[in-house]
Parts: structure tokens; sequence; C-alpha cells
């Protein structure tokens, strides 16, 4: 891809997709509300880099070179050239409706509309476009630079040629894609976020603490963090977001 690949959003899921798509040596801009949020994120992949770097994890050089691919705009029209755009803002449908919105009537119509929802319908987003077949869930994994997973959601009239391409993508930035069709939860959070949810009863029965649920479901199951360690680390407002979701689709 020629043009830079547009990140929308930079709050914890923008900054990591857009640090995997720029550490794999391709041009990325960050586009938030306002100046003062475009420049707190790219500061946050500055840290987040420094850090790899401090851990021995990346050399200095990785990380030079990720940033060089690296920019920051505040109006969505300086990126309209852009082959690939990426929603990662709120876990909000009709938010994203009136962005999906704006973005059909700013981007060309060979651009790719992707949004990184956790949870909602592909086709609910995608029905504020005028071409809704060029919209496709790209659902990466927190914390995106380390975690190999990115879903590919099709909605009803996703294009196989989009979900193709994204695909395809997405092993060029050294990720593994799976393909879902559209279904509440996908299919990670469809099955995780229950367990997450049971593991909260069980620990507000007094069944077991929740130091013990975590360690059993570790030890016992082979799961790398406990269910409530991993509600934390995800956010407890995102978990109910998607709960709520999964519960109204059920």
């Amino acid at each position: 891809m020629k043009e830079a690949v547009c990140v929308i959003g930079g709050g914890t899921m923008g900054r990591g997709i857009a640090q995997t798509i720029a550490a794999a040596g391709i041009a990325t801009v960050i586009c938030e509300l306002n100046q003062q949020l475009a420049d707190k994120a790219l500061a946050g992949i500055r840290e987040s880099l420094q850090k790899a770097v401090n851990r021995e994890k990346i050399s200095i050089g990785v990380m030079n070179k990720t940033l060089e691919n690296l920019s920051v705009v505040s109006d969505l029209k300086k990126a309209s050239n852009a082959p690939l755009v990426i929603e990662a803002i709120v876990e909000n449908l009709n938010v994203k409706k009136a962005l999906f919105s704006e973005l059909d009537s700013i981007f060309d119509s060979n651009t790719i509309l992707a949004t990184n929802t956790s949870a909602l319908s592909i086709s609910d987003i995608a029905s504020v476009c005028g071409d809704p077949g060029r919209v496709v869930g790209m659902h990466f994994f927190n914390p995106v630079p380390s975690m190999k997973l990115v879903e590919i959601v099709c909605g009803t009239e996703t294009r196989d040629e989009i979900a193709g391409d994204v695909m395809s993508f997405v092993e060029s930035i050294g990720k593994t894609p799976v393909q879902v069709k559209e279904s509440p939860g996908f299919i990670v959070n469809r099955l995780v976020i229950p367990l997450i949810n049971e593991a909260a009863i069980v620990a507000s029965e007094n069944t077991a603490s929740a130091e013990d649920i975590d360690t059993a479901m570790m030890l016992g199951a082979a799961h790398p963090m406990g269910p409530l360690a991993l509600a934390d680390m995800i956010g407890i407002d995102i978990v109910v977001d998607i709960l709520e979701t999964l519960a109204a689709d059920l």
C-alpha cells in the first residue's frame, strides 16, 4: 500500500494498531479529534517503544524506523488518499455509524473501511455507507503489538475481495487472521466474555476468592491468565459493553 494507512482513534487500541502497522514498514497516520490528542497518541507509542527497547525486545533502530513511519492529523481530509482506514474509537454503535457516514463521504470509493469493533454488528455500521460492501471488521486484540490474532469479520454485504485483501494485509504485518461471519461477539468474545461473567458470579457467591478462581483456570485449564485478571486487562467497561451486546443479540 503506497499511501499511509489511516487509524482513527489514539486510545489504547488505536495506538497499538498504528504501532504494529508502522513497525511492519508501512506509513501510518493516526487521526484524532484535535491536535493535542493526536500528539498524545504519538507520545504514547513512543513511550511503548522505549519500554520495548529497555526490555531488549526491540532495537533502538527498530524504534526509530517505526516512529519514522508514523504521523498524526486532526483532520480526516488530510488522510483521504488512504487505501485502508481502521476505526478504533469508542464501542458505541451510534457513534461509529456517525463516523462511518463521514468516512463514506470523505474517502475514495476504493478505500477499504474497517472497524475494530469487538462485538457490534458490521452490517449495522456499514448500513450508513453508500457501498456497504467495502466495510469489514478487523478485530485486533490487546496488547496489539504482541497478540497475534486478528478476527476478520464479514458483514452481510462485505465483498469477498475486500475480506481477501484485508486477510493479506494482516498477514503482511505479521499477524494471523481468522475469517468469521458476522455473529454476536464473533469467535473470541462469544466464548471468553461469558466465561469472565461466570467467574464474576462465582466470586460474588463467595465460592472462591478472585485469586483462587484465576489460579484454578490457569493451572486447571491451562489458561495463560485467569478470567478476572483478563477482565481487568480488557477493561470492565468494555466487558460490560460486550455483555450487553451479547445479551441483546442472543
